[in-house]
């Protein structure tokens, strides 16, 4: 891995240049943010890059859970042509580190302080046999409710802190003549919903279920439960949320068209893309009986194996990243909170402030979980063999306790 330090006193010389000439190589990057608010986050990344005469060939693959996008670095890694940079999650980072395909970015994580400044949580998907195989771009939290406030005020007002003030909130809404839920039917957005509502059982039994996968745990007649609150959240969603991706779920709340998603908190950057304030024109809160604890996902870019030539590239690019106005520039964009602790919130909205807030309380009292639904809390086969029980329940396949019974059985066969 060490191989990827040949060109840092390069890449340290082109970031601390501003006059450096403008071909200073170019980075191949690959993601999956396409939507609008994600796609204005990036720019920032971009044009951070261009200023060190860094240039950009842009890699975009649709699907906001990333594994097209995956499918697509396989075939490329597969052929040979890796790309330069690549957005990941999770154990998709630990599962390339283990097959020898990163590079080492211990030296550029040193003179930053990277050890000091990340999550110990967001460490463990950011390193690798104790050497740093990833930069993190940010923290997003996923058990976030965005409400519309003029549905919320024609409603009482009051945000709900528990499931039956939520309940009395949808039905609310639906008297309004609005659809309740604004959901798009894909198996990582049910899992989304599922991931706030096993949390709200309690952080230790989503430890024990999702992280531990705790057999018995998932056998339960908590998890029954669980599926009965899926069950009556769906009876909430529209007839046409087949196959809707999850921005234009946003969309309907933005528009009033729905009064509440169940989404990571990358959905605030499509309301302050589409100009509505945090506070205002919409609420921000976390899914009733979630409060003080935080299922996260973190978006980090992971430099492959290149040619000698485009390594001070990558070096800069990871050096960016992690800079203290890099991280605040493209979280206040993008609506996450900063992979770095050490930064402050002034220049983040009400909800940015909250994120960051809950954020550090959860880091300091145990109750930062890594999100299932979102490839932090168990390995892809696992994930995936969730995600098609979970999906399959939503969609009426399976009543709760079949549901239970096939989840347990699902991991069971998956491990």
């Amino acid at each position: 891995m060490n191989k990827l330090f040949a060109g840092t006193a390069l890449a340290a010389l082109m970031i601390a240049s501003p006059g450096f000439a403008q071909e200073n190589g170019q980075v191949e990057v690959l993601h999956w943010w396409t939507s609008g608010g994600e796609a204005a986050a990036l720019d920032v990344l971009r044009a951070d890059l261009e200023t060190q005469g860094i240039g950009w060939q842009d890699m975009p693959v649709a699907g906001g859970g990333g594994s097209d996008a995956m499918t697509v670095l396989r075939a490329r890694v597969t052929g040979g042509n890796a790309p330069t940079a690549v957005q990941m999650l999770g154990f998709d980072i630990l599962d390339w580190a283990r097959e020898g395909s990163l590079g080492n970015l211990d030296e550029i994580a040193s003179e930053q302080g990277w050890d000091e400044v990340v999550p110990e949580a967001l460490q463990a998907f950011s390193r690798y046999e104790d050497h740093w195989i990833a930069a993190p771009v940010n923290v997003h939290s996923t058990n976030w409710m965005w409400i519309n406030n003029d549905a919320l005020e024609a409603a009482g007002g009051e945000i709900p802190e528990t499931w039956e003030d939520l309940i009395a909130m949808l039905d609310n809404f639906r008297e309004q003549g609005i659809t309740p839920i604004g959901h798009g039917g894909q198996d990582w957005q049910d899992a989304t919903i599922f991931d706030a509502v096993v949390l709200s059982m309690g952080t230790d039994f989503y430890q024990q279920t999702m992280i531990d996968l705790d057999l018995e745990a998932l056998r339960s007649e908590t998890m029954v439960d669980v599926f009965d609150r899926m069950e009556i959240l769906r009876g909430y969603v529209d007839d046409n949320f087949s196959g809707r991706d999850w921005n234009l779920a946003s969309a309907m709340v933005i528009n009033g068209e729905a009064g509440v998603q169940f989404m990571g908190d990358w959905a605030k950057g499509e309301f302050l893309n589409a100009g509505l304030e945090p506070g205002v024109d919409f609420q921000c809160a976390r899914y009733p009986g979630t409060q003080g604890a935080v299922t996260f996902n973190a978006d980090q870019f992971a430099m492959f194996s290149v040619a000698e030539e485009q390594v001070p590239a990558q070096l800069a690019m990871a050096s960016s990243i992690m800079s203290p106005e890099f991280q605040v520039a493209f979280n206040t964009v993008k609506g996450s909170a900063p992979a770095r602790t050490d930064i402050s919130d002034e220049e983040f909205d009400a909800c940015g402030q909250k994120a960051m807030a809950d954020l550090a309380e959860a880091s300091e009292n145990g109750t930062l979980l890594g999100s299932m639904a979102h490839g932090h809390a168990n390995p892809a086969g696992v994930k995936n063999a969730m995600y098609d029980v979970i999906t399959a329940h939503f969609n009426g396949e399976y009543t709760s306790e079949e549901a239970a019974e096939e989840l347990a059985n699902a991991v069971e066969f998956a491990m």
